[in-house]
């Protein structure tokens, strides 16, 4: 598996845990299922190495509001390319609650997907394939489209405030 993050190839530096695993005795970075993270909330917090969080299905982002803070990482599943509540989930945790951690998509990420992915919030994708190729795809997936008609909370200009834009320049020139 290869995770890229702002334009590079970066090591696996948590580990994930499930509901079950003992948490590990040293300050190793982690990242627990959401109902983990409720029941074990203090314990969690308390540790010295960095936390995060696995959004699945089902999940609500809003649960985190109070503590996105102290999470430098949220991971989000994809368990299926045709699930698109992740996408909900990141416009839920960058544009209203203000997440500014890590955003990661993992489970089935497709190339296809990782320009609106990074449109909805996420900075990171765990893919499946060899590094380089990954890279690379993603590379590509970010630069295919310039223009949107759809506002998100990257930032883009959309096609209407171009256009209205375009408009008031020529509406000044004369």
């Amino acid at each position: 598996m290869a995770i890229v993050k702002n334009d590079s190839v970066i090591d696996q530096e948590w580990i994930t845990l499930d509901a079950e695993a003992d948490l590990p005795p040293g300050e190793e970075n982690i990242i627990v299922p959401l109902a983990r993270f409720k029941e074990e909330r203090e314990t969690l917090i308390g540790r010295n190495g960095g936390l995060g969080v696995q959004l699945n299905p089902g999940d609500a982002p809003e649960d985190l509001a109070n503590d996105l803070d102290r999470l430098s990482i949220i991971t989000v599943n994809f368990p299926a390319y045709t699930d698109g509540r992740g996408y909900s989930y990141a416009r839920v945790l960058r544009e209203r609650l203000g997440f500014k951690g890590e955003l990661r998509a993992i489970g089935d990420v497709l190339r296809d997907q990782i320009l609106y992915m990074h449109r909805c919030g996420f900075d990171a994708y765990e893919l499946k394939n060899d590094d380089d190729v990954s890279l690379t795809k993603v590379r590509a997936a970010l630069k295919e489209m310039t223009v949107y008609y759809q506002p998100t909370g990257d930032g883009r200009v959309t096609a209407a405030s171009l256009r209205e834009r375009r408009r008031a320049a020529l509406k000044s020139a004369s």
